[in-house]
């Protein structure tokens, strides 16, 4: 069993060095660009780095030591459960002085609160969903300023990725049955996760890797966002509606030719990396041009965890907490926390590959799954009751991370969920063989 307990001094660094990436997202933006014009996809980041802080007083401060509210009308402000989004433009925030003055307060309250040497498993709990919380909105921001076509963070810099090579072909998983979601032996896990349950699967091909940029042209320049064919009908009614006609930040330069705004830049699309910003319409219609289809969850958990030849109820003897094992990540095996700067090739990261052969399954991009999001059998809400519940049913999963998911939120059974019809997150797929 996972020690459910943490050092008061594990907690507070980890604490720091989030806030510093929290904080290093936004101090090159002017005031103005923290305070963007309303759009529907993204929050001001003013209102964001504020959210995150008000996050942390709720849970560590005063859920856990029952500390009156810092900031009076924080509530009013930066509950995103109460806070209509269209509603966080004209709220009157803080200033960013007043903003960053209030997150380094949230900081020094909990830093000095912190119970002797060692939290007790709840303690341990709510620091935890704090970190990951903020973790996940670390990446928000950074999917805001490529939406807003901002630079990109001074931290990651203006490097090209290195020219890459394809990574065709699929592998070939037995199926069987196996338990799809997290084991209870895990340090942290969110509600949706919980718990493992067996599953059956019937065997399947999936991809090597994930649909490359190369690979999506080729789509787009045989008509493919013109063809009602290869759409579903609300996948249709979604290209027609916004008037789609390539991925969002796509560019026909000369026929067979295409750029790609990355940040504030326009560059030449880049064939070998993955490609990214399309939403799930456009995933399953590029899966039924190609004759193709999205991995269903259970395939997609199942081809990165599992040994080929071992699936069985037995969770401990068939799944890897990773890929390439129970090792946590490092940069030679997943394209995380930023370290790469952006996307990497398609063939990158070999050490990283699953047990089936699977490349890149951790990292690089959030991949579409086919499944709509929906809980696990026997689901029970953790305290944090707006993370899951409200959004069974409408959303889509995705699973894997992305270059700027952080490595201690990122495991084989996390899951994402997104709407399908949004562009701005660093989303691609991969797909797998139709029977």
């Amino acid at each position: 069993m996972e020690d459910k307990t943490a050092s008061a001094r594990e907690v507070l660094d980890t604490l720091e060095e989030v806030r510093s990436r929290t904080l290093s997202l936004i101090e090159d933006l002017s005031d103005e660009q923290l305070s963007v014009p309303l759009l529907a996809i993204v929050n001001p980041p003013l209102w964001e780095i504020g959210h995150v802080a008000w996050f942390h007083e709720k849970w560590a401060l005063r859920h856990l030591r029952g500390h009156d509210p810092i900031m009076r009308d924080g509530d009013a402000l930066y509950d995103s459960a109460a806070v209509l989004h269209d509603t966080r433009w004209g709220l009157g925030l803080p200033s960013r002085e007043e903003t960053l003055a209030y997150m380094d307060r949230v900081l020094h309250e909990i830093a000095e609160g912190l119970p002797g040497e060692r939290l007790n498993p709840e303690e341990t709990y709510f620091h935890r969903l704090g970190i990951l919380h903020e973790d996940m909105h670390a990446e928000a921001i950074t999917y805001t300023r490529q939406t807003l076509a901002y630079a990109p963070p001074a931290f990651v810099g203006r490097g090209t990725a290195p020219a890459g090579a394809p990574c065709p072909g699929d592998v070939e998983v037995p199926g069987g049955e196996f338990v799809l979601g997290a084991s209870e032996d895990l340090p942290f896990v969110f509600d949706n996760e919980k718990w493992g349950h067996p599953v059956t699967v019937a065997p399947f091909r999936i991809a090597r890797a994930a649909v490359t940029n190369a690979e999506f042209a080729a789509f787009a320049d045989d008509g493919g966002y013109d063809d009602s064919r290869w759409w579903s009908e609300d996948g249709w009614s979604w290209r027609q509606d916004a008037g789609a006609a390539h991925p969002v930040y796509w560019q026909r330069e000369a026929p067979g030719r295409w750029l790609e705004r990355i940040f504030d830049r326009w560059l030449p699309l880049h064939p070998h990396l993955p490609v990214v910003h399309v939403n799930w319409h456009e995933a399953g219609a590029y899966c039924r041009w190609a004759g193709r289809r999205l991995p269903a969850e259970a395939e997609w958990e199942m081809a990165a965890t599992v040994e080929p030849g071992t699936a069985t109820a037995n969770s401990e003897a068939a799944k890897r907490g990773f890929p390439w094992g129970e090792a946590p990540p490092d940069p030679d095996r997943g394209n995380l926390d930023w370290a790469a700067g952006g996307r990497v090739p398609v063939d990158a990261l070999a050490a990283g590959d699953s047990p089936a052969g699977c490349r890149q399954m951790i990292g690089n991009v959030w991949e579409w799954t086919a499944d709509a999001f929906h809980p696990y059998p026997g689901f029970v809400r953790d305290p944090y009751k707006e993370y899951s519940e409200p959004w069974f049913g409408d959303h889509k999963v995705l699973r894997g991370g992305c270059w700027t998911t952080r490595s201690h939120l990122i495991r084989n059974t996390w899951r994402n969920f997104y709407k399908p019809d949004r562009r701005d997150v660093w989303a691609g797929f991969r797909t797998c063989a139709r029977d």
